[in-house]
């Protein structure tokens, strides 16, 4: 088993056995994680946007479930990231191309993949400053590692390090945004 592998088997138990978690997503101790997309739903999403979607990212949707799970609120159903880039680009905020919303951590704070990137970035959209140049930030080098953090809750995002809390978090500004927006 590959690494790909072993980290969605481990996405997918996590999401599994984590009501706790699909409760601060929806509201609700009642919300059964979402059926997973068929393989025609990335695609869909990836017809609408104009670029393809990191192959990990088409393997959340189609292989764990449509959202509901992950960091903060949990990852958004496809459709509706899809919808919030969509309203982002046409937005005051100079919306990078290829950048996706993902999760929504609250206050208007997303994460965000940029589907550009070979890695599969996570960037972190945070618009409370009101200045569309100071509202980007690298959250992870990559979103296979944003995965980790969340599952073994060494990032910033997680409960269980404290380090949105205790430490003085500083945020790498995402340089590239200038040119990409």
């Amino acid at each position: 088993m590959d690494d790909t592998e072993q980290l969605l088997k481990q996405v997918a138990g996590r999401a599994r056995s984590s009501p706790q978690e699909r409760y601060r997503a929806s509201g609700t101790s009642t919300a059964p994680l979402p059926a997973p997309l068929d393989t025609e739903g990335p695609r869909r999403a990836e017809a609408v946007l104009g670029f393809a979607l990191p192959p990990l990212l088409a393997a959340l949707y189609t292989r764990v479930a449509d959202g509901g799970f992950g960091p903060g609120h949990g990852l958004l159903p496809l459709e509706r990231a899809v919808g919030e880039y969509a309203s982002m680009r046409g937005s005051a905020w100079r919306w990078p191309e290829g950048v996706l919303p993902i999760a929504d951590f609250g206050c208007a704070m997303r994460a965000c993949v940029d589907c550009r990137s070979d890695s599969a970035q996570v960037l972190l959209f945070e618009p409370n400053s009101g200045d569309p140049g100071l509202a980007w930030f690298i959250e992870s080098p990559g979103l296979a590692d944003w995965l980790r953090g969340w599952l073994d809750g060494t990032a910033w995002f997680s409960e269980e390090s404290g380090a949105g809390e205790e430490w003085d978090l500083e945020m790498t500004p995402w340089a590239e945004f200038r040119s990409r927006a």
